[in-house]
């Protein structure tokens, strides 16, 4: 008789570096260390390390943190994230890393999944692991890291880009976003959701981070498009038109048009279709529902239809996303970015 597979969580280590942010370093502890399985057993476990021996690591407020683990830590990860720190020192100002944090990062095996939150992606371009890969860092350090490192594809709109084994985040909140897609990468929608909804944090954040750039907080005396949002949402398996959505909130198509974007980073269309497919995709996950219906209840209208969308945003059809989800070790597909 075959014996089950002994159960082991997924070992997340943060690397903190002297300077860092306290709140960037809590987004993965508070994140990974609540999803759960049925059996009430933590799904991920997480350490933090430094790259010397356990001790003090300074943060950029007025008190340190103890680090218990060293750098021989990295070498047990399964996920290493590093988060933002405003002491890189060479790293941030000639792009190139000390001895000490490379001797760290060679611990990393092969195959181990990187993360960074903020401008802890120039560690990683760095260590020559984003060359001809697209990344992502704050919007106000994405031209300068771009002359830093002329062989990254910087998009400075994005929240956070997912390259299969390598993800970067923008600045601060966009490390939960992030943490999150992972949750939802691993485990599927419904835990991250959970994970969400503890939190008090949106599942999934509409737009991009140049949403932020020049608007960062919308004219409380001006008509903004979050009504035409809601009220789309609501009835997403419907046909929805953009007159519809715009004589909600009493615009014409074209300022409310501009106003969408301004506010979300995308296009009504767009926003529409990341939508219906984050509601596939839940669908999928939690119903025996047939494709067919997914595709009715989701707004696409055809099977055909939906899955040109999700092949287009997932990489894979309806009913492989289905099985690869509801597979034994119960991990969703990598989206493509």
């Amino acid at each position: 008789m075959s014996r089950e597979p002994e159960f082991r969580p997924h070992r997340v280590v943060v690397l903190a570096l002297d300077g860092l942010l306290p709140f960037e370093l809590g987004i993965p502890h508070r994140i990974f260390g609540r999803p759960r399985d049925a059996g009430r057993r933590r799904l991920y476990e997480v350490v933090t390390c430094s790259v010397r021996p356990p001790g003090p690591v300074q943060t950029d407020a007025d008190f340190a943190i103890q680090v218990e683990h060293g750098p021989e830590a990295l070498a047990t990860a399964d996920t290493v994230i590093v988060p933002a720190s405003y002491e890189l020192g060479p790293v941030f100002e000639q792009g190139v890393l000390t001895g000490e944090l490379a001797a760290a990062l060679a611990l990393i095996r092969p195959g181990t999944r990187l993360a960074s939150i903020c401008t802890g992606v120039y560690v990683l371009a760095a260590a020559g692991l984003l060359d001809g890969r697209p990344a992502t860092t704050h919007w106000a350090d994405a031209d300068r890291f771009q002359r830093f490192f002329p062989k990254i594809e910087v998009d400075p709109d994005v929240l956070f880009i997912d390259d299969g084994d390598v993800l970067t985040s923008a600045g601060v909140a966009a490390g939960i976003d992030l943490c999150l897609h992972m949750v939802r990468q691993d485990h599927g929608t419904a835990v991250a959701n959970d994970v969400a909804r503890r939190m008090v944090v949106p599942p999934h954040r509409d737009g991009g981070q140049a949403q932020y750039i020049h608007r960062p907080v919308p004219d409380p005396q001006q008509a903004t498009t979050s009504s035409a949002r809601a009220w789309a949402l609501g009835r997403l398996h419907e046909p929805i038109q953009l007159r519809d959505m715009a004589e909600r909130e009493s615009m014409s198509v074209r300022t409310f048009t501009r106003r969408f974007r301004e506010e979300t980073g995308v296009s009504p269309g767009q926003w529409l279709t990341q939508q219906r497919v984050q509601r596939a995709r839940h669908l999928l996950e939690s119903t025996d529902r047939s494709v067919d219906q997914v595709a009715r209840d989701a707004g696409f209208g055809t099977a055909q239809s939906m899955r040109q969308h999700l092949q287009s945003a997932l990489g894979v059809t309806p009913t492989a996303y289905r099985r690869t989800f509801r597979a034994e070790n119960g991990t969703a597909p990598a989206l493509k970015r």
